[in-house]
């Protein structure tokens, strides 16, 4: 049997030890994180050779092979919270509707006539947080900073504008730094620090491989038993160009599969080549039923065609 392979796969990590992920506790063997919108996936094998020479010409006389080593590499579409506390080894923090997290907001605003900062239209049902930092700088007309900053401000007590302005700033553009407060069980808050790294899984991955001689595609199943994700990592973020992917790079080290424990694999490759294809049946959407006649309508006269002619419709169709 010759294959040919075209085909993206599908990725499951699984835990190898009971790990918390933000508020949920993934128990040993429980699917962590599931890939189905990869772009590419590619299993490499290495080894280092080293040789004995000698003679004339200090030719090679014998290798010796050692050091193999097998990497896994998915590139993803698209990142959750979570695939990225795998990827990088991140905390993931998701809270409760009792706490609250401040978020970081920028805008820009005119001063009006009465020395007023109205923001009601930009935070909607968000509100100024008074108790923490508020800058507002004046800006130019094309709105960057000048670093000339107003003083004196106070937040409403709707938590909606500022106001303070003095005179000479009225009808001005003015850049606002300030944070608003959000219930935390609406945030994803990923940490990431120098003392933790991506961590060890179990990884079963499907795809497809194709019969040469028949053309048909057989699953195949690949399981790394024990792979390190490395906590590299790059976002690209332009408004140019293509979309930033997000690669997730496996070594894999010996371990068992979860139904063979006589004996430490790398990487076991399962294709199946018996399936369940059957010949494709294919229905008419036009059925042409018995008893079923053309409506006259159509400009068909079942008394005129009566023999074998295959001219089944004639004169002009009307509807």
């Amino acid at each position: 049997m010759k294959f040919g392979v075209r085909e993206i796969c599908d990725v499951v990590f699984k835990a190898k030890t009971d790990v918390k992920i933000g508020n949920k506790v993934f128990r040993r063997g429980q699917p962590v994180l599931y890939i189905d919108t990869a772009k590419t996936s590619t299993l490499e094998g290495a080894a280092t050779t080293v040789y004995a020479t000698g003679g004339r010409g200090n030719t090679r006389l014998i290798a010796w092979e050692g050091e193999k080593t097998l990497t896994f590499t998915v590139e993803d579409a698209l990142l959750s919270p979570i695939g990225f506390s795998v990827l990088s080894g991140a905390g993931l923090i998701k809270g409760t509707d009792n706490d609250q997290v401040h978020v970081h907001t920028t805008s820009q605003a005119y001063v009006d006539n009465a020395g007023k900062i109205d923001l009601a239209d930009i935070l909607g049902n968000d509100s100024i947080d008074g108790t923490a930092p508020v800058f507002v700088s004046l800006a130019e007309d094309d709105g960057s900073v000048t670093g000339e900053l107003l003083s004196g401000l106070t937040v409403a007590g709707d938590g909606k504008s500022l106001t303070g302005a003095t005179a000479a700033y009225y009808g001005k553009v003015v850049f606002v730094d300030y944070y608003v407060v959000k219930t935390s069980s609406k945030i994803s808050e990923i940490q990431i620090d120098a003392e933790n790294f991506a961590g060890y899984y179990y990884v079963e991955a499907a795809t497809l491989f194709r019969d040469q001689s028949t053309g048909k595609d057989m699953p195949a199943e690949i399981t790394l038993p024990n792979v390190k994700i490395q906590s590299n990592f790059t976002f690209s973020m332009a408004s140019t160009g293509d979309p930033s992917t997000f690669t997730f790079t496996m070594d894999a080290f010996p371990g068992y599969t979860y139904f063979d424990r006589t004996k430490k694999v790398l990487c076991v490759i399962q294709v199946i080549e018996e399936t369940d294809e059957s010949e494709v049946v294919r229905k008419s959407v036009m059925p042409h039923l018995a008893g079923f006649e053309i409506p006259e309508s159509l400009g068909y006269d079942p008394e005129e065609n009566t023999g074998s002619d295959s001219t089944a419709l004639s004169g002009e169709v009307s509807i």
